[in-house]
């Protein structure tokens, strides 16, 4: 269900091929989706993908991946990244849960934690590496989780694949062990699951682990490992990722949590700012305009607050709030920032567009076509917006201040939890199955 953001000037061609062969920064702008959300971390591609697929209508190709997985796949050169968890034996329906809903799914069975990597061209599978193999000590949401939801990210020479309670590890990009690090157990609310990624910054690499237990935050060399700084949160389970800033000459990393959004310097972990206002279980994405930070949540107490940059200290009920929403919040789809409109949905399929930086809304609470249900986040290319469904559609919408479908593509029998990824006009779409590559085929 979740990253670094670099709000740099896009490299020239041979610049950016240099940097591709030394294995550094991102080869030609657009060829690259190395975190869950995109390359700038707000839901948008920078180049095209289809519009229109069906079963039989550009499919480039398909394959299964076994075992459970909601991560979604990374896309760097020519390979694929994903994770997965495979059990010894078929997971059985839990007896009870909490809340009306039966969680603790795949407690006590033991799983094979592996980490794949696929020729993006073929679906060909190119390695593959099992980290561990155990039983973990909690389970899951019974419809919505799984022990492979953290999606993995890398920066071209590095792949950082996150299973939260079984660890953290690095590899090359050729499927070498660099480095593991155990972070500990984590607790979370009524065994929903775990599901927030990894983010990468320059040579940091950044973990929120918020739980029933103590929570914190935690930056490591992506290097080495090694722990550069580690701050305790009071925080109970949340599922967004950091979202990390450059402004005034500080890099910060702007975190969402039910009691408070803050700020950390990501040199020393102070925090600079905070704010409360969210509610319970925050799950969507921060993301940012200009110098404005939007943070929700859609659950319980559901609140949208936008952030202006620059300030310092407890910024809760300040001037520093410029706007706030209460209505239709997405609870666990992240929304997609373009072109100041931001656009995001309801588990239900409510849909609504708004000016990021006045909160105006264009369209607000718009039903799509049918009565869908969802937890994927959407993403963008080239004016259109894809929403992928449980119900196995992914319904196409063109971006702007009026609502427009353009197009509802269907895979019978399949559903979708995990976000796509678009890279070089193709789209790759994970069902709870299969990975699909979809792509204009003439």
């Amino acid at each position: 269900m979740k990253q670094n953001v670099r709000y740099a000037s896009v490299l020239l061609l041979a610049v950016a091929f240099s940097a591709a062969f030394l294995g550094g920064e991102p080869a030609v702008d657009g060829q690259n989706w190395s975190s869950w959300r995109g390359p700038t971390e707000n839901g948008m591609a920078t180049g095209d993908a289809p519009t229109n697929w069906s079963d039989t209508k550009n499919i480039k190709w398909k394959i299964d991946i076994p075992g459970k997985g909601y991560s979604s796949p990374v896309i760097w050169g020519d390979k694929l990244f994903l994770t997965t968890a495979i059990p010894a034996k078929p997971v059985l329906e839990p007896e009870g849960g909490g809340g009306g809903m039966r969680v603790g799914k795949g407690i006590g069975i033991e799983h094979k934690f592996v980490v794949l990597c696929l020729d993006k061209n073929t679906g060909k599978t190119l390695w593959e590496k099992t980290v561990g193999v155990s039983k973990p000590h909690e389970g899951y949401h019974q419809r919505y989780g799984s022990f492979a939801s953290n999606s993995p990210v890398t920066d071209g020479k590095h792949l950082f694949a996150y299973f939260g309670s079984r660890g953290i590890y690095a590899f090359d990009l050729n499927g070498k062990l660099l480095w593991e690090k155990d972070l500990g157990e984590m607790q979370k609310l009524l065994q929903f699951g775990e599901g927030n990624p990894p983010v990468l910054f320059e040579d940091k690499l950044i973990l929120k682990r918020d739980h029933e237990g103590q929570s914190f935050i935690v930056v490591l060399d992506k290097t080495t490992g090694k722990e550069i700084w580690r701050k305790d949160r009071d925080e109970m389970s949340s599922w967004s990722a950091p979202l990390v800033v450059e402004r005034e000459g500080r890099t910060q990393a702007i975190v969402s949590g039910t009691t408070k959004t803050r700020s950390y310097d990501l040199e020393t972990g102070d925090v600079i700012w905070e704010a409360a206002g969210l509610g319970r279980n925050v799950i969507p994405n921060p993301v940012i305009q200009d110098d404005i930070v939007i943070v929700m949540s859609g659950y319980r107490d559901p609140n949208l607050l936008a952030i202006r940059l620059g300030g310092k200290g407890d910024l809760t009920g300040s001037d520093s709030i410029l706007w706030t929403n209460q209505r239709a919040n997405a609870y666990t789809a992240s929304p997609v920032l373009h072109d100041n409109k931001l656009y995001f949905v309801t588990d239900k399929g409510i849909l609504s567009c708004f000016n990021a930086t006045t909160g105006e809304p264009h369209y607000q609470q718009v039903r799509l076509p049918k009565p869908y249900t969802l937890k994927a986040s959407p993403v963008g290319a080239n004016g259109k917006l894809y929403i992928s469904t449980e119900d196995g559609d992914v319904v196409v919408l063109k971006m702007g201040e009026k609502y427009e479908v353009l197009a509802t593509n269907t895979f019978a029998g399949h559903s979708f939890i995990s976000s796509p990824a678009i890279v070089n006009e193709e789209i790759f779409l994970r069902s709870e199955t299969s990975l699909f590559c979809i792509r204009e085929m003439n």
